[in-house]
């Protein structure tokens, strides 16, 4: 059993949310090194997705070169790392991201795994994401995987209840009456896509009422040292072009070239410790995790 834990670092995004810094004793499992809600490789071309040891989904990769199929078949018996929302709850104005930590840290079924995550706010998403590339067949589901775009889409892990289901027409009210709290989508970096982990009866009703949810993003984002070593070679090849233009004649534009390239620079290093990095997979026969 996973016990309640002391809670890991945390840092505060700018515009929202939280990374979460997550190491050993942060989160405990009983025991294990695993997190209870992980995916794990079977073969070359297939892996699961379990939660504790019961399986949720099956998946097996199909085809060669730059477009390939994966063919899924999703499991009953998720259970959601969130604890049910009440009305009360939804109305209450409460900072998502950092309620969302905390359960996350306590619970016996969520992905958190030694590292840094973050939450934060997502509210916008590229055309079709929450209408096309929703998966809403059930138990089992194509996924075309191309190479540059990968797939991008939204994965639940349980059915999509109906539009008039009673729980959905619940939160349909709070829908209109803008108190809806936002589903919990976990980033997966190899699908290029999401996993629905928390509110699906929230996304069925924000989408009877024609729009998407509003939604927190749980993502894996690099370690210290991972996103610093990638500051370290930006920053070298800053230098060198600024070197460059500096050796150039002056001309009408140069000033503003800098001014271009010094604020290139500084914005690719404001996102470097918050860009998603790899999710974490692990082997199957002697449960390690993957380099």
């Amino acid at each position: 059993m996973r016990r309640p834990s002391a809670g890991a670092s945390r840092e505060l995004l700018p515009g929202g949310g939280l990374v979460l810094d997550v190491r050993d004793g942060d989160v405990r499992d009983g025991g294990s090194a695993l997190p209870p809600l992980r995916f794990e490789v079977t073969t070359d071309r297939g892996w699961v997705l379990r939660q504790g040891e019961r399986p949720l989904i099956e998946a097996r990769s199909e085809g060669e070169g730059c477009c390939r199929d994966l063919r899924l078949r999703r499991l009953p018996g998720y259970r959601s790392p969130l604890p049910p929302l009440s009305a009360a709850t939804m109305r209450d104005g409460a900072d998502r991201s950092h309620r969302y930590a905390r359960w996350l840290e306590d619970t016996e079924n969520g992905p958190l795994y030694r590292g840094r995550w973050s939450l934060r706010p997502r509210t916008t998403f590229a055309p079709g994401i929450w209408s096309s590339d929703l998966v809403r067949d059930w138990p089992d589901a194509t996924l075309e995987l191309l190479c540059g775009g990968g797939w991008h889409g939204v994965l639940p892990l349980r059915p999509l209840p109906a539009p008039d289901d009673p729980h959905v027409k619940a939160c349909r009210k709070h829908v209109r009456e803008g108190t809806l709290a936002p589903v919990l989508l976990w980033w997966v970096s190899f699908l290029d896509g999401w996993l629905l982990l928390d509110g699906h009866d929230r996304a069925a009703a924000a989408l009877a009422e024609g729009a998407p949810p509003h939604c927190v993003e749980l993502a894996r984002v690099p370690d210290d040292a991972d996103w610093r070593a990638t500051a370290e070679a930006i920053t070298e090849g800053h230098g060198e072009l600024m070197a460059k233009l500096a050796a150039r004649p002056a001309g009408p534009h140069t000033e503003r070239q800098r001014q271009a390239v010094d604020r290139g620079y500084a914005d690719a290093l404001s996102t470097l410790p918050y860009d998603a990095a790899d999710t974490p997979v692990f082997d199957e026969p002697d449960r390690g995790a993957r380099p």
